[in-house]
């Protein structure tokens, strides 16, 4: 048992030292394509292909996405800070998502990676429902990732392994 409680921001600030890609995820609202901003993605399976998802309980994803359903996951490139902020609740009315089809899943054009999957269960987790979902098809292209770090987007500069000498010993 612990002896004080969390506190809220403490815990939100802690958990932004904990860098993640930025993803959209793209689903049916009332028959059109729509996505929103998350961070709370990660990959649950290899053999067989699954991934999961958490979404706070409001969301329209979550009136919108039950299973069986189909929906995309676009890990957004370096350059779409525009597209997440769109996505994620500030949206951009000069902007428009090139949305179309990956299977029976809409995804983003243009994404790093588009993932077209199927939802299979849902789970209550707190404030948030946990989707865990099949992946039925995949799309990647060259490009770096946006980085979400700390409450601000990052890049991602690395070494160019072929110009640097390692110490492997």
């Amino acid at each position: 048992m612990q002896s004080k409680q969390l506190d809220a921001r403490a815990f939100r600030r802690v958990m932004g030292k904990f860098a993640t890609g930025v993803t959209v995820v793209t689903f049916n609202h009332e028959g059109e394509p729509s996505g929103m901003t998350a961070n709370a993605f990660m990959s649950l399976s290899v053999d067989p292909p699954m991934v999961l998802i958490a979404v706070r309980n409001p969301a329209r994803f979550a009136a919108s996405v039950r299973p069986g359903d189909a929906f995309g996951i676009n890990f957004l490139r370096e350059e779409d800070e525009a597209l997440s902020s769109h996505f994620g609740g500030r949206p951009q009315a000069a902007l428009s998502a090139d949305f179309r089809q990956l299977g029976e899943s809409p995804v983003l054009g243009g994404a790093l990676v588009q993932l077209a999957v199927r939802a299979n269960a849902v789970h209550p987790g707190g404030d948030h429902l946990i989707y865990t979902a099949d992946v039925e098809a995949i799309e990647e292209s060259d490009g770096r990732p946006l980085l979400f770090f700390s409450g601000a987007y990052k890049q991602l500069h690395a070494l160019d392994p072929s110009t640097c000498w390692f110490d492997r010993g």
